[in-house]
């Protein structure tokens, strides 16, 4: 499944997607919409995290979800976890691969965590020390890269500076969020093409919100700088409780459409998809889809095959 036409997805819908809803689903919904994108291909999905269950009561059940997927094989599942404490719940419920997040500012690190940056990369390594001990992959994502909600601007430097530190300590993969969405194409190809050149395309992923319409745009500018992992929502589902104004992430439909026009491969069934982000709207009763849906559907309706 690799090479230079292949893009890996990761489905953070289940996560991600769900904790900032109003309405909340069960665990037996939340595992019934994994298994679907399971069945349409997804290789990788962010099922759940292991925070408070005060500060995000949405993702209460995680360990009871990694229990009902443990005899499903051949996926990648991740889980957030915000501290220590967190990672050796997930890792006892059976957890493979943990996602840990970071501000590249201060304030807003200070209200995602309550903690500082310093603090929080010390609590980064400590984890790692233990995933490296224990045998579990640790993802790490950079958040606010391109700007904060509090702070604005984010200067290179700082996500430069973050990113060597994580990857110094060992993390097996770095991840760079545009939380609130507010990049843009020409900022988005500069930051990846220098943190390429730094940390080499195979260990970075870019995770992109439709905050500004500007999503997809950002994602085909990482796409041409040469990253080929991206985090994407079922339905374009999303939004950080922590993060003013941040709005739904990248709609998984729309990234596999085009990409698979663009001649990249995923592996996923695009009307499959499709049909996991109708269920995932119909349980929590908003309109989900992203930007293409409606033409996706009438296409569908004319009995023609979509990409």
């Amino acid at each position: 499944m690799a090479g230079e036409r292949w893009v890996q997805i990761n489905d953070v819908g289940p996560r991600d997607g769900l904790q900032n809803q109003s309405a909340h689903l069960s665990v037996e919904q939340r595992v019934q919409l994994i298994c679907g994108l399971i069945e349409a291909g997804v290789p990788s999905i962010e099922v759940g995290s292991f925070v408070s269950p005060k500060a995000v009561p949405a993702m209460v059940g995680c360990a009871d979800i990694l229990s009902a997927l443990s005899v499903l094989k051949g996926v990648d599942y991740q889980v957030l976890i915000p501290n220590l404490k967190g990672y050796l719940l997930a890792r006892d419920a059976g957890a493979k691969s943990v996602m840990m997040v970071v501000c590249s500012t201060e304030t807003m690190n200070q209200k995602n965590v309550g903690l500082s940056v310093e603090q929080s990369v010390a609590a980064a390594a400590e984890i790692v020390r233990q995933a490296q001990q224990d045998g579990i992959k640790v993802q790490a994502c950079t958040a606010v890269a391109w700007e904060c909600p509090f702070e604005g601007k984010t200067p290179e430097p700082s996500v430069f500076q973050l990113t060597d530190r994580l990857s110094a300590m060992g993390v097996d993969e770095l991840i760079i969020a545009d939380t609130i969405g507010a990049a843009n194409p020409d900022s988005v190809h500069a930051l990846m093409s220098r943190l390429i050149e730094r940390e080499g395309a195979e260990r970075l992923t870019c995770h992109f919100h439709d905050t500004r319409a500007m999503g997809m745009a950002n994602v085909y500018a990482a796409l041409m700088a040469g990253i080929r992992k991206f985090d994407a929502s079922v339905g374009g589902l999303g939004g950080c409780p922590f993060a003013p104004g941040a709005t739904g992430n990248v709609a998984t439909e729309d990234v596999v459409m085009m990409l698979h026009q663009m001649g990249y491969r995923t592996g996923i069934d695009l009307p499959r998809l499709m049909a996991v982000g109708k269920q995932a709207g119909a349980m929590l009763n908003i309109e989900t889809g992203g930007r293409a849906d409606r033409w996706r559907c009438l296409e569908l309706e004319k009995g023609k095959t979509l990409c």
